[in-house]
């Protein structure tokens, strides 16, 4: 929520105020409203340095040059007031206005005026000398040229002293000399203006004194809520000005400068001044830090007053990644890098919210981060401890990325030395290690049972990467991937091992597919060992029937009859064998209580872990101490011999054991063979219904 102080309630109280001041009388409200409108007239153009300017108050900030331009067409076209749009065919007007001026300005400004886009002409901006985002003042003249040869008329330009991606200023003098030969009507809007009410200014700003008209925010560098913007502009006839809507003769339409002169009264000259002078402050404070801080690239216009810092992370400003990892990142690195600004940026404004930091896209340098103060500062209430919290955030961010993007290569070299169960996927747009996909190797199957078993086998194998103990954060990626079905790992520091990493996935992959096939397998089992067991139940029902009689079936007589002569039951039950997979009779296990095992040929890969005290999974053993070390080579062997103690425990009955002959004593492999174990475990009362029977 933005940062409403004294300022914000006091502009707040504007409104309501302008409110009740709309229901005096007509008389006493012109005297008032035309008292509050030049004295705010006054200050600006005494703050910001204009000289013998009017100013027009209007919410939307676009709507003072829209007014301008139909100043500037009501003064170009002398019959326009009575003639209209007809009087436009004779000679076309045309604006022009820099690539790099705010998106979709142009097009509005047409809209509003009832223009083609054809009158709207976009100069391109230098490409050898000067700044890449000003704007190319002799292609401007180039082009001022060419369409008066084509009969159209030059009406004006739009010029920036702080454009909106990288607050660079154009040569606003040059614009200036070359709108005066040519008579053409030179507006400059801007963040950069804001430094106007600054003691010491530079002077590519303060060429835009000179200029016809220009736009001020002064709601956004002062933090006060719903105020209206400002349009400065120079023109001497009032008529005209009125017909552009630049003036009103309403009397309530003069109100919406009353919250901008309540709260200029309140701060007053020096507040102002400090609010602004705090803004370009932080910017220089943060420019100066940021020099120290490797890989990372600062984009600025002026490095002595620039109130716009945009900053980068640069691989190849990155001291820590090696040759190899460069060389093998260099084809692909603009949208990876592109990629990974755009998350530090994110990551930024999220762990320091106060400090106002954005994400902007420049064709150039690509994704950039941006701090602009004099745009967010007052109205967060950014301080100098939040430039030091930022850049802190920055140093931790950036050794992250750097290691980062020096073990992506590698990683992507052990993916494909595990190919084709492990396949690695590019996707540009992950800030991360990078995308991987388990594929089973799997003949016969139709796409889409393909499609399903990738996707179940991979959901399932995330599920196990992420109850792992580690640092690393395994995810399903942004929600728009060109691949489906993909694990992707997130960013990693510099002890992590990437081959012990891609071993685990590839492990973990393959006891996922193991699972999978023998509950298939499992299932198939049991669905045929259901019908076997049917099969044979009815055949054993229709040899009791041969065997006994009808007469035994019936239910009285049957009863009697067994009752002066039984007989003895040849139906044997049955008993199906999960591990092995085959039909049994119950026949030993009635007599002896003990079902008859097979060994298994079902091994379940596990994950081999030797880690020190303390340590993640994946990271690298350094040289830490001694005693972690001998633990560390201690520690397996006496796990080892626990574990055989307890299967030898577990494997020697209290009461007296069955016969060699009907169980062979347990071997070696067997000890540690978990279905014998619980075969064994599973019938402890049978060993002693066996031992009192003997």
């Amino acid at each position: 929520m933005q940062n409403v102080g004294e300022q914000g309630h006091m502009a707040l109280l504007g409104h309501s105020l302008a409110a009740y001041i709309s229901v005096l009388d007509r008389e006493r409200l012109r005297k008032l409203t035309t008292r509050i409108q030049s004295d705010s007239t006054l200050w600006l153009c005494r703050i910001f340095r204009y000289e013998n300017g009017s100013a027009c108050f209007h919410k939307d900030d676009r709507d003072g040059l829209v007014k301008v331009c139909r100043l500037v067409i009501n003064a170009r076209y002398e019959e326009y007031t009575t003639e209209g749009y007809s009087v436009l065919s004779s000679k076309q007007p045309v604006i022009y206005q820099s690539a790099s001026c705010r998106p979709g300005l142009g097009q509005h400004l047409c809209s509003q005026l009832g223009l083609p886009l054809s009158s709207l002409c976009t100069a391109p901006c230098n490409t050898i000398f000067g700044s890449q985002h000003q704007m190319d003042v002799a292609l401007l003249e180039k082009l001022i040229k060419e369409d008066i040869e084509a009969g159209k008329l030059p009406l004006l330009v739009m010029a920036n002293a702080g454009t909106p991606g990288a607050g660079h200023t154009d040569k606003l003098s040059r614009l200036k000399e070359l709108c005066d030969q040519y008579n053409l009507w030179l507006h400059v809007e801007g963040v950069n203006l804001a430094t106007l009410a600054l003691g010491q200014v530079t002077s590519a700003v303060t060429a835009a004194t000179r200029c016809d008209s220009m736009t001020l925010t002064p709601g956004q560098w002062l933090g006060l809520p719903a105020v209206a913007a400002v349009t400065l502009y120079r023109h001497e006839d009032p008529a005209l000005s009125l017909a552009a809507g630049l003036t009103s003769s309403q009397p309530v339409e003069k109100l919406r400068a009353l919250p901008l002169w309540l709260s200029l009264q309140y701060l007053g000259h020096n507040g102002i001044v400090q609010k602004i002078s705090l803004a370009t402050s932080l910017s220089q404070q943060l420019l100066q830090k940021l020099k120290s801080v490797a890989s990372i690239k600062v984009l600025v216009e002026d490095e002595q007053s620039s109130p716009v810092v945009l900053f980068k992370f640069s691989q190849e400003m990155s001291a820590g990644s090696s040759v190899a990892s460069v060389d093998g990142f260099c084809s692909q690195d603009k949208n990876v890098l592109d990629t990974f600004n755009r998350w530090l940026g994110e990551q930024l404004a999220q762990l320091v919210p106060t400090s106002g930091v954005d994400i902007v896209e420049l064709e150039d340098e690509g994704t950039c981060v941006r701090f602009s103060p004099l745009f967010t500062a007052a109205v967060l209430g950014t301080q100098q401890k939040d430039v030091e919290d930022l850049l802190e955030k920055l140093v931790e961010l950036v050794a992250t990325m750097s290691s980062t993007i020096s073990l992506r290569q590698n990683f992507r070299e052990e993916t494909h030395r595990h190919s084709p169960s492990l396949r690695y996927i590019e996707e540009l747009s992950w800030p991360g290690l990078g995308a991987v996909r388990y594929e089973p190797q799997v003949d016969g199957m139709d796409e889409s049972r393909m499609k399903q078993e990738l996707e179940n086998m991979n959901n399932e194998l995330l599920k196990k990467l992420q109850e792992l103990d580690t640092d690393i954060i395994f995810s399903t990626g942004p929600e728009f991937v060109s691949e489906e079905n993909c694990i992707f790992v997130g960013m990693v520091n510099e002890d992590i091992d990437v081959s012990e990493l891609a071993n685990t996935i590839v492990s973990l992959g393959k006891e996922v597919e193991e699972n999978g096939r023998l509950l298939e397998n499992m299932t198939e089992r049991v669905r045929k060992g259901i019908l076997e067991a049917e099969l044979q139940l009815q055949k054993a029902n229709e040899d009791k029937l041969i065997e006994e009689g009808m007469l035994r079936q019936l239910p009285l007589v049957g009863s009697v009859l067994n009752w002066f002569s039984p007989v003895q039951s040849s139906i044997k039950g049955r008993t199906f064998n999960l591990a092995a997979g085959f039909l049994d009779s119950t026949d030993v296990m009635y007599s002896t209580k003990v079902q008859a095992s097979r060994e298994s040929s079902q091994h379940t890969p596990t994950v081999p872990s030797k880690r020190l005290p303390g340590q993640k999974l994946f990271q690298r053993s350094g040289g830490s101490s001694d005693s972690m070390s001998e633990t560390s080579s201690v520690g397996p062997t006496e796990e080892t011999s626990r574990e055989e103690a307890t299967s030898e425990s577990t494997n020697t009955h209290p009461f007296t054991s069955p016969p060699a002959a009907e169980i062979p004593p347990p071997s070696a492999s067997d000890v540690t063979s978990q279905p014998l174990e619980t075969e064994e475990e599973k019938h402890p009362e049978g060993q002693e219904v066996e031992q009192s029977e003997r």
